[in-house]
This record gives structure tokens, C-alpha cells and sequence, in this order.
């Protein structure tokens, strides 16, 4: 199992009272179901955040293409996959 830790957190009534009725259902603590709410958000959000800075390393960086560019190249992709599909 791995390592945990406490954190508090403060969240409206309302919230707490679906975390309980979840809770409730899935015969889980309501603890339990907040850390699975908290893991299943992280998942979401830190490849989102990671994602975006490293599109800011590649702009500091240099490596970028101009729109004009970006645009030919999915056209070019959208006319070979039309030309695959009706052959």
C-alpha cells in the first residue's frame, strides 16, 4: 500500500452531503471517497498542466511552427487519409 497523508480541506455543505451520499452507497467511508475524488482530479488535471508548460518550454525554446505551416500539414494529413479511404 502506498504511503499517505492527511490534508484538510474545506468544501461547501452541499458537497459534503453527495460525497456522503456516495459514500453511503458504495459502502466506503466517506475519507475514502473524498481521496478517490481528489485522485481522479489530479489524473485529470496535472497532464493537462504538464502538457501546458511544456508547450511554454517550446515556445521559450524556439521550437514552434508558424500557423500557416500547422495548417498545411493538417490539410496534407486530411487529403491522404480522404485519398485512403475512398481507394
Amino acid at each position: 500500500m502506498a504511503a499517505t497523508t492527511t490534508i484538510t480541506v474545506r468544501i461547501p455543505e452541499e458537497t459534503k452531503a453527495k460525497l456522503e451520499k456516495i459514500a453511503e452507497a458504495g459502502k466506503r467511508s466517506l475519507s475514502y471517497v473524498a481521496a478517490e475524488a481528489i485522485e481522479a482530479f489530479v489524473a485529470i488535471e496535472l497532464p493537462i498542466i504538464e502538457g501546458i508548460l511544456e508547450g511554454i518550454e517550446d515556445i521559450e525554446a524556439g521550437r514552434v511552427v508558424s500557423h500557416e505551416e500547422a495548417m498545411a500539414e493538417i490539410y496534407a494529413a486530411i487529403d491522404q487519409a480522404s485519398r485512403r479511404k475512398s481507394a
